[in-house]
């Protein structure tokens, strides 16, 4: 696929994008947000809510945060897709208070720059001149307001939580949009095993509109048998996803966590393996292979789909395809660095990205002398041979 084509498919999206003159829930409403966050997460497929236990759980499972404990942790991320033509970045902070608490803050923005805008393309005589063509942008941001807490229920620890997002998109000058909705998580260990649950956009997530044209763009659109839009609301229906992990000990040194999720949706049937008027269920399996918890290496896949195969001219032939991933990891103490390698489309004509991110923990610095830390260390080696 060309630029060019990548160009006016994105061109096509973002100006159709919203173009609606009342509010109704959309099946892909603030796609952006199901991109996803931290290259580990990517590289396993998006299968993380179980697992997830950095600051990226402010966008994966918001009730994971609680297992940030002792010290601040901080998580970057950048990725290009298209072949740079879209920028996506993510950043989330992760702060513990007080009683096993955990307050997180994240902001994402995907972006398209130099779109081009072919409205006065054509001259009032009917000649095409390409100095009249100008570019825009168009970005869509989403803040993220964070709260985990650990409870005690009877013998098992359980985390719960919660998001508060705030989203804004811009198209150029043409539109804007504001945004505001919930998402509530929750996380659970037992033994190896581990379980997640995200109930996102709780109580509907909207995105109210509003459309500003010039006269000159009005009178081009109209010519060109193109809807002026107005002023509208976006509606998202609220989703739940269920995740379990398993971790294997395959020996002292090395060991394998296997994750699933089950994204699930309720409007309507969708193009997924399970698929419904009712209900409708997005698989994705991830699997993360780890020497010492220092070196780590990934992969997964999700994003199930039917399709027509390639060169199919009859519309009936389908198949399934999928979204495949891998990655690697390395940790240096409190500094983790991962990437990720994925594909946007299905195996025969791929798009592939780079995805890169940083992880930080803040720990707080030794302030005690050298005498000060050796005594210290002979205390404690008295206290563990009276005990």
């Amino acid at each position: 696929m060309s630029r060019k084509s990548i160009y006016i498919i994105i061109t096509t999206a973002v100006l159709c994008s919203g173009l609606t003159v009342q509010a109704q829930f959309r099946k892909y409403s603030n796609e952006f947000l199901n991109i996803g966050a931290g290259a580990r997460g990517l590289a396993m497929g998006g299968a993380q809510i179980a697992s997830v236990t950095d600051a990226t759980a402010g966008y994966w499972n918001p009730a994971a945060l609680a297992n940030v404990e002792n010290e601040p942790s901080l998580a970057l991320m950048h990725a290009d897709y298209f072949a740079g033509i879209g920028k996506y970045e993510f950043a989330g902070m992760a702060i513990p208070i007080a009683n096993n608490r955990t307050l997180g803050i994240s902001a994402i923005r995907f972006a398209v720059d130099d779109i081009p805008n072919t409205l006065y393309l054509v001259n009032p005589d009917g000649s095409i001149d390409y100095n009249n063509i100008s570019t825009f942008s168009s970005a869509d941001y989403a803040f993220l307001l964070s709260y985990a807490q650990k409870i005690k229920v009877k013998n098992t620890s359980i985390k719960v939580g919660g998001n508060a997002k705030i989203i804004y998109r811009n198209v150029g000058s043409f539109a804007q949009a504001w945004g505001f909705g919930f998402d509530a998580g929750a996380q659970m260990n037992m033994g190896k095993w581990r379980f997640g649950a995200v109930l996102r956009d709780v109580t509907t997530t909207f995105n109210a509109w509003n459309f500003s044209f010039s006269d000159p763009e009005k009178q081009k659109l109209y010519l060109t048998n193109n809807d002026i839009p107005l002023t509208s609301t976006e509606l998202t229906a609220p989703h739940l996803t269920l995740g379990a992990a398993y971790e294997f000990k395959v020996s002292k040194d090395f060991s394998l966590l296997a994750e699933t999720n089950w994204a699930m949706n309720f409007d309507g049937k969708r193009n997924n393996i399970i698929s419904t008027n009712f209900l409708n269920i997005d698989p994705n399996v991830g699997l993360e292979a780890s020497v010492n918890k220092v070196f780590f290496l990934r992969g997964g896949i999700g994003n199930f789909q039917q399709a027509l195969s390639d060169g199919d001219t009859t519309n009936q032939n389908k198949v399934w395809i999928f979204q495949p991933s891998i990655g690697a990891g390395i940790n240096f103490g409190n500094i983790s660095i991962d990437y990720a390698f994925s594909s946007l489309s299905n195996q025969s004509n791929p798009l592939y990205s780079h995805i890169f991110s940083l992880k930080i923990n803040f720990v707080k610095m030794d302030k005690t002398t050298p005498t000060e830390r050796k005594q210290k260390a002979v205390k404690k080696g008295r206290r563990s041979r009276t005990f």
